[in-house]
């Protein structure tokens, strides 16, 4: 094939079809296209193998559904019983929205505290890594017994999962902010709150994302802690009285189908959160600024 070259000096075909790529730019692009099938293509097969291998275990093995029930009977059982683990999830819900909004004011808010003063954060940092390393097991017991309100008990022990994930990545990010940047501000003699405001909250903003991320997950893990250690039933039952109530009835499949709920509300706040953070970064931050 002829080629020739066009006004801007790139190489074109003769018959005026466009710029031609070459043998590397080509193999880029065919790669390119190939990872953004694959990771959504890959995901879906590998689920959809393991549900099928999940189905053919029980159907060859003849496995009782007290003992493992199949994906269908999940599914089933999910549908049949929607109005009793809906109201659960949404009490779930509640509190897991509650305790990280609570974490996202308090961690931001201690954070900005042990960024204007090293005594603080000298001072209640080591409250707060006490309060992450001892298991919400041994604490929830505790706070069911001198906090009377059910709902503050399980917002206060999904609280402490979720709170220090935000603290500690919020004060890193704060401390993070450029150094030349700081001395260029302190030469112009800004103040305090004005180096806060413009440099070190735009600085720690990827960072408290990546926190947001992790602590989302971690109030849904601390709620539903919380409700296995209260474990008390009725209409504002969350999700895990439900897995323990159907195991005390053996209900097998209800329990699979609350796990699966739970699972999935998972995934979808650790998606939305994702996509906070994306939203919030795609223009301006290498972590999510795309390359040509």
């Amino acid at each position: 094939m002829a080629v020739v070259e066009d006004t801007t000096g790139k190489a074109v075909n003769e018959s005026g079809a466009g710029p031609m790529f070459d043998a590397e730019e080509e193999r880029f692009a065919r790669a390119q296209r190939i990872e953004s099938i694959a990771k959504w293509v890959l995901p879906i097969f590998v689920i959809s193998l393991t549900i099928w291998l999940w189905d053919r275990v029980v159907v060859w093995n003849e496995i009782p559904h007290y003992i493992l029930p199949g994906p269908g009977l999940v599914v089933q059982t999910l549908i049949e019983d929607r109005v009793t683990l809906g109201w659960s999830l949404l009490v779930t819900l509640q509190i897991t929205f509650m305790a990280l909004a609570v974490a996202i004011i308090g961690g931001v808010g201690l954070a900005v505290l042990f960024a204007q003063s090293r005594f603080a954060e000298m001072s209640f940092s080591p409250f707060a890594v006490i309060l992450q390393v001892t298991p919400i097991v041994s604490i929830a017991p505790l706070i069911f017994i001198y906090v009377e309100s059910r709902l503050v008990g399980l917002l206060l022990c999904a609280w402490i999962v979720a709170f220090f994930p935000i603290l500690a990545n919020t004060t890193l990010g704060l401390k993070s902010a450029d150094h030349n940047l700081r001395d260029l501000m302190t030469i112009y003699k800004a103040t305090r709150w004005q180096r806060l405001r413009y440099l070190q909250l735009p600085s720690a903003l990827p960072y408290f994302l990546g926190g947001l991320r992790i602590a989302g997950g971690l109030a849904l893990i601390g709620a539903v802690v919380a409700e296995y250690v209260a474990g008390t039933g009725g209409i504002g039952s969350g999700l895990a009285f439900r897995i323990l109530e159907a195991g005390y009835r053996l209900n097998i499949p209800r329990m699979f189908a609350a796990l699966l709920l739970i699972a999935l509300t998972g995934v979808v706040i650790f998606a939305t959160t994702s996509l906070i953070s994306h939203l919030a970064l795609r223009k301006w931050h290498e972590s999510a600024v795309k390359r040509e």
